[in-house]
């Protein structure tokens, strides 16, 4: 009969009622915080991971436009060196502008 009174004495305690709620309830809100932080993390994982990937293509574009920029810029440097040919500003003087090259009596030396 004694052991049925123990029995029923820990069923029917109200402090050990309270307790055992209290510790189910703050168990309850650490896994709420924990599930609440490894949301948190694994959120900033995957925005991380399409920032590098929106890097990365990033860094494609500007390559692709470095090396269409580089073309150019060849392009031009030979486009520079045919203008600057002397023969070509000879014709163009000779035959655009009129002009002829200087005479014996033109020319003058500077000392």
């Amino acid at each position: 009969m004694a052991n049925i009174r123990t029995a029923t004495d820990k069923v029917l305690d109200p402090r050990r009622l309270e307790s055992g709620v209290e510790h189910g309830s703050d168990l309850f809100a650490y896994a709420l915080v924990v599930l609440a932080i490894m949301t948190l993390v694994s959120i900033f994982h995957v925005w991380s991971r399409v920032k590098v990937v929106d890097l990365n293509l990033k860094v494609g574009e500007m390559r692709k436009e470095l090396k269409e920029q580089e073309q150019e810029q060849g392009r031009l440097k030979l486009e520079v060196a045919s203008l600057k040919a002397p023969a070509r500003i000879e014709s163009i003087a000779k035959g655009e502008l009129g002009l002829s090259l200087p005479t014996e009596q033109q020319i003058v030396v500077v000392k």
